[in-house]
């Protein structure tokens, strides 16, 4: 009888061992989604890919502007009123970025990013006039924006019109960790188009190794430009650039973001900013919005967040980039 108790301590031993020694296997899964690449690399026993393709789609059917069906476009219609959980939680992140960054950050500008041939109507080849422009930058105003008591948007003006670009990637991707988490997956890296969602352990069993991309400048393909290597888990990154996506307008190079308060592409001394941040949206949003601010004005913004540090790289004076960190900022292996 005394071999009983004794048998099953063995086993019991035997069972914790076998547990620590299990790992579940790292699975991968990449592809395209809105006009750019993604990479997943998650641990799990089970696949994933068809649950990450329905995060992606509900995503894009709330958020895209480029999606004629999506909640966002009937709204920028006026079709549609109504919004659901992901549009409101998406805009009223925008409206606090925007309120922490001046006004620099505001997915209003929808009508902008049309003229200038960023948006839904496609390229542009000449600048619009002084007038077009100043009937555009009346429409702009997210503050002006709010969502009733039943949660329908009311707009600034019925020709106001959002494009979530600058923040829907970020939310895509918090929107598969979650997903993720849900499924019991504690340790993934998921990146959409550059923004970067990290958790957990790498396949390593050490934290995340993120490499940011240096600013090199190419607007009909992607080039990988290293800059440095940052070691980070459970957070998000987001890095903004004008340097990927321009255009020649004019004879002109012009970039993708937008200033809200000229109706132009911005005019910044930074050539590119990471951020990391508790959420890849906020990180993401955040990110734009220093690109259209002066240095000083965006590192006292980002300083100002709680858990959220930024790199900012500018033009150097005798090297051919500076690099500018905010407190906070994880080690860069440059």
């Amino acid at each position: 009888m005394r071999k009983f108790p004794f048998v099953a301590v063995i086993l019991a031993a035997m069972v914790m061992i076998h547990s620590c020694d299990t790992r579940k296997p790292f699975r991968s899964a990449e592809g395209v989604v809105w006009n750019t690449v993604y990479h997943i690399t998650y641990s799990s026993n089970v696949s994933l890919d068809d649950s990450i393709q329905a995060v992606m789609k509900m995503v894009e059917m709330s958020l895209s502007a480029f999606n004629n069906s999506s909640v966002v476009s009937r709204i920028n219609r006026n079709e549609s009123y109504a919004t659901d959980s992901m549009f409101r939680k998406v805009f009223l992140e925008s409206s606090r970025i925007s309120a922490v960054s001046g006004g620099a950050f505001d997915p209003t500008v929808g009508a902008l990013v049309n003229l200038w041939g960023f948006g839904t109507e496609g390229d542009k080849t000449d600048p619009p006039t002084a007038a077009v422009l100043d009937s555009a930058r009346r429409l702009v105003g997210i503050n002006d924006c709010r969502l009733d008591s039943a949660g329908f948007m009311v707009k600034k003006d019925s020709l106001t019109t959002f494009n979530f670009s600058a923040i829907a990637k970020g939310f895509g991707v918090d929107e598969i960790g979650r997903m993720m988490k849900r499924n019991g997956v504690d340790d993934y890296m998921i990146e959409i188009g550059g923004e970067i969602a990290v958790a957990g352990d790498s396949p390593r069993g050490s934290l995340w190794r993120i490499r940011i991309d240096a600013p090199v400048e190419c607007a009909d393909s992607v080039i990988h430009g290293n800059m440095g290597v940052v070691e980070v888990s459970d957070c998000g990154i987001a890095t903004s650039g004008n340097y990927r996506n321009y255009r020649v307008i004019d004879g002109k190079s012009m970039g993708h973001t937008i200033d809200p308060f000229t109706g132009e592409p911005a005019r910044s001394g930074i050539l590119s900013v990471t951020v990391i941040a508790p959420e890849c949206m906020t990180a993401d949003a955040l990110a734009t919005a220093c690109m259209v601010m002066p240095l000083d004005s965006a590192v006292a913004m980002v300083e100002s967040q709680k858990g959220v540090s930024a790199m900012f790289v500018t033009a150097g004076d005798t090297a051919q980039w500076a690099v500018h960190l905010t407190a906070g900022f994880p080690t860069v292996d440059f």
